[in-house]
């Protein structure tokens, strides 16, 4: 099962709209992928029902998944995202490459930014709030990219997600908002000047007809 047979799986399964998919991997190559779900969606707290009290929903909370797939270049990964990406509609992937936090002259900023790329929202978040954990390995990742460095990628899905409301001009979308595979936009070579704080971004969308004012 791929990447995006994954991700489509738990979206069938929780059926929320998507607000974005995260994807960290710690800096050393065969270790395991941790997906993070953003759900756009509310639920009450407690089922408890008081009179004349209303009780405020609270956020769903995100959904962790392992990705245990091997790979060996950073490249690898891009691919497996683009085509996952493509085929949710999304209209761009980005990737973030991050030093390790445990080293000197690093802030507390980059710390609390690898902690909240591997899920770990601290723990004066509520219980109920907190990440519903599907990846063992995530704290042990999370420890081994404070040492070694980490990278990040994003997308927000059209199809399954709270995105294709805004009805974007892309002519690259089916009536889903997804679109069939393969992906074509190819990797790009990673860079030796980024693999210690980068950005890449990967434009997937496209609009070929003559676009008219409203």
């Amino acid at each position: 099962m791929d990447l995006f047979d994954r991700l489509q799986e738990q979206a069938e399964s929780v059926r929320l709209p998507l607000f974005a998919v995260t994807v960290t991997a710690a800096a050393q190559i065969n270790t395991p992928l941790i997906a993070i779900l953003h759900w756009h969606g509310f639920r009450r707290a407690t089922p408890l029902m008081l009179p004349g009290v209303e009780i405020a929903p609270r956020p769903v909370p995100g959904t962790a998944v392992q990705i245990d797939a091997p790979w060996q270049s950073v490249e690898a990964v891009d691919a497996m995202l683009l085509d996952a990406a493509w085929q949710f509609g999304a209209w761009e992937v980005e990737r973030i490459e991050r030093r390790g936090c445990n080293m000197i002259g690093a802030s507390a900023a980059e710390a609390l930014a690898c902690r909240r790329a591997f899920g770990d929202y601290g723990s004066d978040m509520p219980p109920d709030e907190r990440l519903l954990d599907g990846a063992s390995d995530r704290c042990d990742l999370m420890l081994l990219a404070a040492r070694r460095g980490y990278l990040r990628w994003l997308f927000r899905p059209v199809k399954s997600g709270v995105w294709r409301a805004l009805d974007e001009p892309d002519d690259t979308l089916a009536e889903d908002g997804g679109r069939r595979p393969p992906c074509p936009v190819e990797p790009q070579p990673r860079s030796a000047r980024g693999r210690t704080h980068g950005r890449t971004v990967y434009r997937l969308g496209s609009v070929h007809s003559l676009l008219l004012p409203r």
